[in-house]
């Protein structure tokens, strides 16, 4: 189950759908608010619980959850509101407290966002993209448009509720995958994996924080790794 970041939806994961898809039960969620969901309002248990339909849906039993980003943080939500259907969480992006003097700068992105026109936002985002990425990594995201009407709900619903104490309480095995380049979400790492042990840290060379479009075949071949060794039979 992969689980998109901020103002994305499913398309992200269009390098890795495909790859996993040859092995597992595999897709991708749109989150309230982005994508096919872009008329939803924003909120965090809706979220989590279209998460957990969605695994229901693969009828393959407990699911290997992959959050990027924003996605990671409702993912660590899912797996709280939702444990019974978790066979392991992987949270990419995602290892910086949404607590602390860290979230000003995210607070001031968010005022920021709600004043610039989404067509100016859409255009810079597509420019970026298609300058930085070849069009088969970024082609479903840029397709799927952005959510830039839910990034300032969203992230103000994030900051001041997850820290390490978060990941304690989660019961499945957990994988910590951040690109290495990625200094800012990545700056709570290792306590986060401290804060359960056996987490593990695995970093892609070379990425920053979009790591599945920076590496693709690292992120998918962490990813298939991880799910590997919770399921050794396949």
């Amino acid at each position: 189950m992969l689980v998109h970041g901020t103002r994305f939806a499913g398309g992200q994961w269009r390098p890795q759908l495909a790859a996993l898809a040859a092995e597992f039960p595999v897709t991708a969620v749109d989150l309230p608010g982005h994508g096919s969901r872009s008329t939803e309002p924003w909120d965090l248990d809706r979220a989590a619980d279209l998460i957990a339909q969605a695994v229901r849906d693969l009828d393959a039993g407990p699911a290997v959850v992959v959050g990027h980003s924003l996605g990671g943080y409702v993912s660590l939500h899912f797996a709280h509101r939702h444990p019974d259907l978790l066979a392991g969480l992987v949270l990419m992006g995602a290892s910086m407290p949404t607590t602390g003097p860290l979230t000003i700068p995210y607070r001031l992105v968010a005022a920021l966002v709600e004043r610039l026109p989404a067509d100016r936002l859409t255009r810079w985002n597509d420019r970026l993209l298609r300058r930085l990425y070849p069009p088969e990594v970024v082609d479903a995201t840029i397709a799927d448009g952005y959510a830039f009407h839910t990034l300032p709900v969203a992230w103000r619903d994030m900051l001041g509720r997850f820290d390490a104490a978060s990941l304690a309480a989660v019961r499945a095995p957990v994988l910590i995958l951040n690109g290495e380049r990625d200094r800012l979400f990545r700056s709570g790492e290792r306590t986060f994996a401290q804060a359960r042990p056996g987490t593990r840290i695995e970093l892609i060379p070379g990425a920053a924080h979009l790591a599945n479009f920076d590496a693709p075949a690292a992120v998918t071949d962490a990813v298939r790794r991880f799910a590997r060794e919770l399921s050794p039979a396949r």
